[in-house]
């Protein structure tokens, strides 16, 4: 590939992942739109990106548009945050009187103005704000109205989107290219037996053929069988069979020559006994009371195997996904531990961790180099790799928007959780119903939390411009 189609490409494959970031963000905000709708509730504005306006368009009660910066969307629903209780106003409103007719000198009266604050007032305006929004007769209309159910359908309906797609890209990749998989294909042979620990790199005339050499084994065979155990295109099936025939001449069953037009050939091979450390279920060295590494005889032909993708059957697809989802939960969980790392390669001599946590425009750097690179022999293997990266991008927006905190999904689902949880326990109790939960009074938390994930962007976009993960 020329220098000029390596840039094109490059554009072609940030091109591809801009879009397809795109339409992942629009189908996320359409799984809490739908229901929304569904609901009844009153949609105001369904917007993909933040910023200024670049195109929008009315259809009866909800604006539709598009905005300046791609990183995200929203769907603005009416009366988010519930009214308080008569109560609960009563005292409120004891609390602002005491506070504005308390004498100046009382100290308790400065300690509760302290207390206020700018997040009491920014409280009370988000609450005002929302009450503002609620049409007199739509108050049935409003989001806080529904039941704790239909508030948690409707905030989980955007992640879950992204768990679809994330299962349908991967799906599809790995039921059609396959995951890397070692078959018994014979990759190389070894010519001679060595001596554990030997630093030769190659066969003296004086050393002793190994037993693949002597049956006449050549890179391409593929192993049908050995010592009659059927292969089955498993080669853990293949190395079991061959470490049981230490000290024997056994039969290794081969197809030789291109697919449909192979020769079968049933070769001999005089597999050798050989001495190896003996390993537990999570592949430790097992050692004896006394320290010594116990071992194991087991035999010796002399062949590697091949890697190579493996389509794999439909079943297999929830526990790839599931495996995959498991890997991104991780990440998330040392999230705080892993931005450590990004900083000290960002602006130190640490290494960027490949497993790490990645921004936007990184990931969008690895499909531009997906598409331009030459690991990759077909535009089909481009494709799907580029694929791959969208799934786990939308798998990625599904684990993290379930995180609890406001402002993302799961503190949302979290509120209705608590609140329904509140009740209940009050109706067990024979005590009155506390009413609904005020997720106005997290407002503080969510500025932090905003100001937290905004200062992790900006750090990312710096480490993924200076010092970015790049393919292989």
């Amino acid at each position: 590939m020329g220098q000029l189609g390596e840039v094109l490409a490059w554009v072609v494959g940030v091109g591809v992942f801009v879009l397809g970031l795109g339409i992942s963000i629009a189908l996320h905000e359409v799984g809490h739109l739908v229901p929304a709708k569904r609901f009844g509730v009153k949609v105001t504005q369904y917007m993909v990106g933040f910023g200024p306006t670049v195109w929008s368009r009315r259809r009866g009660e909800t604006e539709y548009g598009v905005k300046a910066i791609p990183l995200g969307g929203y769907v603005r629903m009416v009366g988010m945050y519930a009214p308080l209780t008569a109560v609960a106003q009563e005292r409120l409103d004891d609390e602002v009187a005491e506070l504005e007719g308390g004498p100046e000198g009382d100290a308790a009266a400065r300690r509760r103005r302290r207390r206020a604050g700018p997040f009491a007032q920014m409280v009370s305006d988000a609450r005002e704000m929302a009450a503002e929004e609620v049409v007199p007769g739509e108050e049935h209309r409003s989001f806080h109205s529904l039941s704790v159910p239909r508030r948690v359908v409707i905030m989980l309906g955007g992640p879950v989107v992204n768990l679809v797609i994330a299962t349908l890209l991967l799906g599809t990749y790995i039921t059609t290219t396959g995951l890397p998989q070692t078959v018994p294909t014979v990759s190389t042979v070894s010519q001679c037996v060595l001596p554990a620990g030997s630093t030769q790199t190659e066969c003296a005339p004086g050393d002793t053929p190994s037993p693949a050499a002597q049956a006449g084994l050549q890179p391409g065979d593929r192993i049908l069988s050995v010592d009659g155990v059927a292969a089955d295109g498993d080669w853990t099936r293949v190395q079991d069979a061959i470490r049981a025939a230490a000290g024997r001449t056994v039969a290794v069953v081969v197809d030789r020559g291109p697919e449909g037009s192979a020769q079968r050939l049933e070769l001999q091979a005089p597999v050798i006994a050989n001495q190896v450390a003996r390993l537990s279920s999570s592949g430790a060295v097992e050692t004896a009371a006394d320290g010594t590494v116990l071992t194991d005889t087991v035999g010796f032909l002399g062949v590697t195997p091949t890697a190579e993708l493996v389509p794999q059957p439909v079943t297999a697809v929830p526990g790839f996904v599931a495996e995959q989802t498991w890997n991104v939960a991780e990440i998330v969980l040392t999230l705080p531990q892993r931005m450590v790392g990004v900083a000290q390669a960002a602006f130190g001599s640490g290494e960027r961790d490949p497993n790490g946590p990645i921004g936007v425009v990184g990931v969008g750097r690895l499909s531009g180099e997906i598409a331009s690179s030459d690991l990759f022999t077909s535009t089909g293997q481009r494709v799907s790799a580029i694929v791959t990266v969208l799934g786990s991008l939308n798998l990625a927006l599904f684990v993290f928007n379930l995180v609890p905190l406001l402002p993302l999904d799961g503190g949302h689902v979290a509120g209705a959780l608590w609140e329904g949880l509140r009740r209940r326990v009050a109706a067990l109790r024979g005590r009155p119903d506390p009413g609904p939960f005020d997720l106005a009074r997290l407002l503080p938390v969510t500025y932090v939390v905003t100001a937290l994930l905004i200062g992790m962007s900006v750090l990312l976009l710096y480490a993924d411009i200076v010092r970015p993960i790049t393919l292989g």
